[in-house]
C-alpha cells in the first residue's frame, strides 16, 4: 500500500471569494469536496501540503508573460480563501509557496514528499486545466502516484476541465470518485 498525501493547489481568495481577481463561479463547487478530503486527511493523519499562487511585488515575473500580474504577496488574492490553509500547531500540514503553475517547480515539494514515505500525491483545487494539471504531470514525472477527485477540482472552461481530466486519467495517474480519494486518506484501500 502507498502512503498519501493530499495536495491541496491554490484554494485562494484570487479563485473563490467572489471578490477575487480570477475568480469565476464554478470554482465554489470545489469548497465543500475539497473540505472534505482535508477532515479525511486529519483524521487520517495524511500529510497536508497546501500550495499558494503568490508573487513578489514591483519585481519581474516570467509568469506575467502570460498571465497579468496576480496573487501579489501580502495582498487579499494572495491569502488563503476562509477556511483553507494549514492548522495552527498541525506539523503534519505544510505550505508551498509556487510562482509557477506546478508546486514541484523551484520548491520542495517532492523532497519532503520522499522523504516522508509518501507515494501518492492526491492533488485538488483550482484550476483543474492549469495547476491541477502541471502538479499531476510534474507529480508523475518526479515518480509519485496521481490521484485527483473528479469532484475537488474544476475550471472556468468546460472543454478544458474535461480535456485536463482525460489527459491526467489516461497519460499521469487514475481520475477518481470523490469517496475513492475519501477512503485512501482515512486509510482505506487505495487501489
Amino acid at each position: 500500500m502507498s502512503e498519501p498525501a493530499l495536495i491541496v493547489i491554490d484554494m485562494q481568495n484570487s479563485f473563490l471569494h467572489p471578490k477575487g481577481e480570477n475568480y469565476y463561479p464554478a470554482a465554489g463547487e470545489t469548497i465543500e469536496p475539497v473540505r472534505r478530503l482535508l477532515d479525511a486527511a486529519r483524521t487520517g493523519k495524511r500529510l497536508i501540503v497546501h500550495t499558494l499562487d503568490r508573487h513578489r511585488r514591483g519585481l519581474v515575473d516570467f509568469e506575467q508573460k502570460r498571465l497579468p500580474e496576480h496573487c501579489l504577496e501580502g495582498g487579499f488574492d494572495a491569502a488563503y480563501f476562509e477556511g483553507f490553509g494549514p492548522l495552527a500547531d498541525a506539523p503534519r500540514e505544510v505550505e508551498i509557496v509556487k510562482r509557477r503553475y506546478s508546486a514541484f517547480f523551484a520548491t520542495d515539494l517532492g523532497l519532503m514528499l520522499r522523504e516522508n514515505g509518501v507515494e501518492t500525491a492526491i492533488i485538488c483545487g483550482v484550476k483543474t486545466n492549469v495547476c491541477v494539471r502541471a502538479t499531476s504531470q510534474d507529480a508523475f514525472a518526479n515518480g509519485f502516484r496521481v490521484v485527483v477527485p473528479r469532484q475537488a477540482t474544476n475550471s472556468n472552461r468546460a472543454n478544458l476541465q474535461a480535456a485536463s481530466l482525460e489527459d491526467i486519467d489516461r497519460y499521469l495517474g487514475h481520475v477518481v470518485e470523490l469517496d475513492e480519494a475519501l477512503s485512501q486518506l482515512a486509510g482505506g484501500s487505495d487501489g
